[in-house]
């Protein structure tokens, strides 16, 4: 049997909502079923490859989940078009070499301890919430390269945290109110209101 080496990683981009915000999806998981969001340099200890990235001197932050990372540039950064050659290349190198990209026994809990999963302790209204997040928000939102964590909820109001593209972007307020907080109000009816921090 001949042993091949690493399987070659392609590399494509997306656009996002926000324009200063970019998806680089990998055929490759690299985080399955998580995901993790590093603000700025200072954060980024458990990730290898997003201290990689934080080198370059336009990435103002990196969000790593399934099977991409979503970087957010300075604003000073011309236009992305001049820098995403260079990105996808080091990307693929960086997968193709074996490089890790979450040391999971690095990560320490965060300050905010948000999270969609269902915990024992959460009433019927908040395990409500976190399914709804996590069956019908979570896909819709992952596809424009960011996620929305449930924070807390406490009488009718729910407080989300945005992260990766969503953190910053000009229409996630509008996805939050129009949509997110409509669709909750609709299927959960203790639901008052929706309110959202950056992390």
């Amino acid at each position: 049997m001949i042993k091949t080496g690493n399987p070659v990683i392609s590399i494509y981009t997306e656009m996002t909502p926000n324009p200063e915000t970019m998806k680089f999806v990998a055929n490759k998981l690299l985080y399955p079923g998580k995901s993790i969001d590093f603000a700025d340099e200072s954060t980024a200890g458990p990730s290898p490859l997003a201290k990689e990235l934080f080198s370059f001197p336009f990435i103002k932050s990196v969000f790593i989940a399934s099977n991409f990372v979503t970087l957010t540039k300075t604003v000073d950064t011309d236009d992305w078009q001049d820098v995403i050659p260079t990105i996808k290349q080091f990307l693929k190198d960086y997968l193709e070499n074996g490089g890790t990209v979450i040391n999971e026994d690095e990560i320490v809990v965060q300050k905010s301890d948000a999270t969609n999963n269902i915990s024992a302790d959460d009433d019927d209204v908040v395990k409500r919430i976190k399914e709804l997040l996590e069956n019908y928000v979570k896909p819709a939102v992952e596809m424009d390269g960011g996620a929305i964590q449930f924070k807390s909820y406490d009488d009718g109001i729910v407080n989300l945290m945005l992260q990766g593209s969503c953190s910053g972007c000009p229409s996630s307020m509008i996805t939050l109110k129009a949509g997110i907080e409509g669709m909750m109000k609709r299927m959960i009816p203790e639901v008052k209101e929706v309110v959202a921090e950056a992390e």
